[in-house]
């Protein structure tokens, strides 16, 4: 997928015939089962699509992204992506926990993917996302998709929310109960620890020079910590999710057939790193969760599918401190042993300058609802009546993904 060629054939194929597929019988959806599972694994912050899924052709990409673009891949490198195809790669943090699934053909991936909402708020884009109606609908406060959508499973399907407090995405008429899954340990500045090197320094002549330093510390720290806090809203870290992610998997095989978890720390700003660094980090943690998670499920893992989403990804290029900002288009990942993966699905152009969305972001060329809404109906037979009171004027855009 260079700048200079055309989109290939063979991806613009894959998106025409994607119904067709669908109509072909997928491994375990071939009929909708008591036992399925579904679990949504909601990345608050806003997680990078470019990082995640990197566009290898795109020199433009490359470019825009001088310190924290991956490198194209090359099989002696564990720096450099892991190559899906002739257009895309895998961020390396992932080689050991989900590529082994892509070779399973267990997971798939919807680049160029998202909401209408261009807002680029994390509110108001996480409410969207979480609500479920379209962007110019009339809304009904306090109701969630997912809350609607333990509505039409009432009575053969039981729906946990593993949160602090019940998100949007759970409330409405249906009686959903939240479980939270997080730790109490959270880093916060040590105090003691830096009046003690205040103390060192004083009557120094370097003394206010100290002082003054920790004390910017502490205001830039707080601030940073409220920013991500907002973004987040209280969502555990991707390490949390990692440590707990065996527990939910055993309440999910015994107790839930419909779960929701959300995950922060994807805010990147700053210093957010390419093969190394913060992303990456976070990026391991979630995917040894989600590799866990696959594990742990034992036989239902075939009847189960996972769905990674954010409520938007991140500017094509880089800003000044190293970072990216907050953007448009971003990835969707589906995981689960009834996955028709090892695919990079949905219409896709080459990622160029050209082609980026308002000169900045990533374009969204399928609403996540319409992808959606064929998953659900196959997993859990809802007849398209059902799936238009879960997701209203949503537009079925059959991928073959179950």
């Amino acid at each position: 997928m260079s700048d200079q060629t055309p989109w290939s054939r063979r991806q613009w194929l894959q998106g025409a015939a994607a119904t067709s597929l669908s109509c072909l019988g997928a491994k375990a959806w071939s009929a909708p089962t008591a036992d399925a599972r579904f679990l949504m694994v909601f990345l608050r912050g806003g997680c990078d699509a470019l990082s995640v899924l990197a566009p290898m052709g795109s020199d433009a990409y490359q470019e825009a992204r001088p310190n924290i673009a991956l490198a194209r891949p090359e099989p002696a490198s564990d720096k450099a992506a892991v190559r899906l195809d002739a257009d895309w790669g895998l961020h390396p943090a992932l080689r050991d926990s989900l590529w082994p699934l892509w070779q399973a053909r267990q997971i798939a991936f919807t680049p160029f993917s998202g909401t209408p909402d261009l807002s680029r708020s994390h509110f108001e884009t996480q409410d969207t996302v979480e609500a479920g109606y379209a962007q110019d609908a009339r809304r009904d406060p306090g109701s969630g998709w997912l809350n609607r959508l333990a509505i039409e499973l009432s009575g053969r399907a039981s729906a946990v929310s593993f949160t602090d407090g019940l998100p949007l995405i759970m409330q409405g008429e249906a009686s959903v109960p939240n479980l939270s899954l997080k730790g109490n340990a959270k880093g916060r500045l040590d105090e003691r620890q830096m009046g003690l090197l205040a103390q060192l320094y004083e009557g120094h002549k370097l003394s206010g020079a100290v002082n003054e330093g920790f004390s910017l510390r502490r205001d830039v720290t707080m601030a940073m910590d409220a920013e991500q806090m907002a973004a987040n809203r209280q969502a555990m870290s991707a390490k949390g999710f990692e440590l707990e992610a065996q527990r939910m998997a055993r309440l999910m095989q015994e107790r839930f057939q419909v779960g929701f978890i959300d995950v922060g720390g994807w805010d990147t700003h700053v210093n957010q790193g390419a093969s190394q660094g913060t992303l990456a980090s976070n990026l391991g943690n979630l995917g040894a969760g989600l590799a866990t998670f696959a594990r742990e499920m034992g036989p239902l893992w075939g009847k189960t599918t996972v769905w990674v989403v954010s409520e938007f990804g991140r500017t094509f290029r880089e800003n000044g401190s190293r970072g990216t900002d907050h953007g448009h288009g971003s990835v969707c990942w589906w995981l689960g042993g009834g996955v028709q993966g090892g695919r990079v699905l949905g219409r896709q152009v080459p990622l160029n300058l050209a082609t980026l969305n308002q000169g900045r972001d990533v374009p969204v060329l399928q609403d996540n609802r319409d992808m959606l809404g064929p998953v659900l109906s196959r997993m859990f037979g809802l007849s398209a009546a059902a799936v238009q009171r879960v997701l209203p004027q949503s537009r079925p855009l059959d991928l073959g993904l179950v």
